[in-house]
């Protein structure tokens, strides 16, 4: 594949937007022109022998790569392809459209530019629409987030590419060192928070399983972090207990005494043979028990499915969202399987479910709305089927305030333990921020030998001016 035009590019950018969206067209030369008119733009393009035009309004002050967008929509428009999300891949399109309506953008211009120039369909505008509102209402650039990463699980999820490591693999035998490595860590973040004055609003342990970790551990965690972390203007404590197979009644019972409010029990599929292939331990038993404890105990409850899985057939789907029904849940995250660079499944050959959109979408906002939810946050990820999305559902009251502050980027962000990222957000213009980020080593070695040398780089990250 050449790709010749008269403005700049990443080739590479252009050349994954076809191979996701345009998986026939690989390969095939393009060529492109943007034409300046007045205070327009008129982007053509030609490829295979077809061409196509799209023609928006000069918005380079504001969106730097335009052309590039233009030149994405206009290769779908080439051959007269029509996706709900339309060229919106691999971004966060909540907060894209939040930036133009802070600039002054009324809602009925932003509607349009997100039609005409990204080409995305009525619907999932609507749905951006109705995110941000809620959104709107919760986001608090003033405070920060924390992130604490436990890198192991009782198996690795075969569709999974975070930093997570099976309990009883070779690497098992660092645990003792990593919860003693976070330990400290998590000591030397407080300091450094009382130093600066951090004030954290929401604080989520993930992985990984965190709920691997032994009862004993658990109380060690929770008992560092509430010595050593200023939790008096906290609005929300997360523990992602996730799988069931690492759950008992004893951990739950440590979480609710050290003031977590929210859980995560995530089925992801209620086909047991789906799980199965996918190297997820699942009983059926086991996790009604655990449901029960948790509605015992009293926690927010969130509950993941995801959408896609190889070998899952709109049926299946229809199902799981039917056994849901029995469950009564606070929030509800719908993820859409996209195949992940770190995940066994992106090397592996399987056809993804051929999803009746409408039958699914539909059985979804049937089940959302009769359990009183309401879309809060969402986000886009490549590989993912073309008209899907991860969208977070929640109850009035019940939003994730952690969930939405990540996908916006809108608070800085404290990581520590395995794979955790740090975020320090400064002012680069009026209404677009410059991250930085600091990554804590996957691997539970190098995080341990490394632990101290990044916690350095750490005080340097958070060193600058604040936004």
């Amino acid at each position: 594949m050449s790709i010749t035009t008269n403005f700049p590019l990443s080739e590479k950018s252009v050349e994954e937007f076809v191979r996701i969206l345009l998986p026939t067209e690989v390969g095939k030369d393009i060529k492109g022109e943007a034409i300046y008119k007045e205070n327009k733009i008129i982007l053509k393009v030609e490829i295979d022998g077809k061409e196509a035009s799209m023609e928006e309004e000069n918005l380079e002050s504001i969106i730097e790569d335009q052309k590039v967008i233009m030149l994405k929509g206009t290769l779908l428009k080439a051959f007269d392809k029509h996706y709900p999300w339309g060229s919106l891949i691999g971004v966060r399109p909540t907060k894209m459209t939040r930036r133009f309506l802070q600039m002054g953008f009324s809602r009925e211009r932003v509607v349009k530019l997100l039609s005409n120039m990204y080409l995305a369909s009525l619907e999932k505008i609507e749905l951006l629409m109705r995110v941000i509102e809620t959104e709107e209402k919760l986001l608090n650039k003033e405070a920060m987030n924390m992130y604490i990463g436990i890198p192991f699980c009782p198996s690795k999820c075969r569709y999974c590419s975070f930093a997570s490591y099976e309990i009883n693999s070779s690497l098992g035998r660092f645990y003792p060192k990593f919860v003693e490595t976070l330990l400290e860590e998590i000591e030397l973040v407080g300091e450094l928070s009382k130093e600066r004055g951090f004030i954290y609003e929401s604080l989520y342990i993930g992985g990984g399983t965190p709920s691997v970790l032994t009862e004993e551990d658990t109380e060690k965690v929770l008992a560092a972090v509430h010595k050593y972390i200023d939790l008096s203007n906290l609005k929300e404590f997360t523990f992602e207990a996730g799988r069931e197979d690492a759950i008992t009644r004893e951990k739950l019972e440590i979480l609710k005494k050290y003031g977590v409010d929210r859980v995560s029990l995530n089925p992801q599929t209620f086909k047991e043979e789906t799980l199965k292939s996918l190297n997820r331990t699942f009983n059926r038993k086991h996790f009604d028990e655990v449901y029960r404890d948790i509605k015992e105990i009293g926690f927010i409850l969130n509950m993941d499915l995801i959408l896609g899985l190889p070998g899952e057939s709109v049926e299946d789907i229809l199902n799981t969202l039917e056994e849901l029904k029995k469950y009564e849940i606070d929030n509800l995250t719908i993820h859409s399987l996209a195949k992940k660079k770190g995940s066994p499944l992106y090397h592996v050959d399987f056809e993804q479910s051929e999803v009746e959109r409408v039958i699914v979408e539909g059985a979804i906002k049937k089940l959302v709305k009769e359990k009183g939810m309401q879309p809060y946050y969402m986000y886009r990820q490549k590989n993912s089927l073309d008209w899907g999305e991860n969208v977070g559902y929640s109850t009035l009251g019940n939003e994730s305030r952690f969930n939405i502050e990540m996908i916006e980027e809108n608070q800085q962000t404290m990581g520590l333990g395995g794979g955790a990222i740090s975020k320090a957000i400064h002012k680069e213009t009026e209404y677009i921020d410059q991250i930085e980020r600091l990554v804590n080593p996957k691997d539970p070695a190098l995080y341990i030998a490394e632990m101290k040398l990044r916690h350095d780089k750490k005080i340097k990250l958070f060193s600058k001016e604040i936004v």
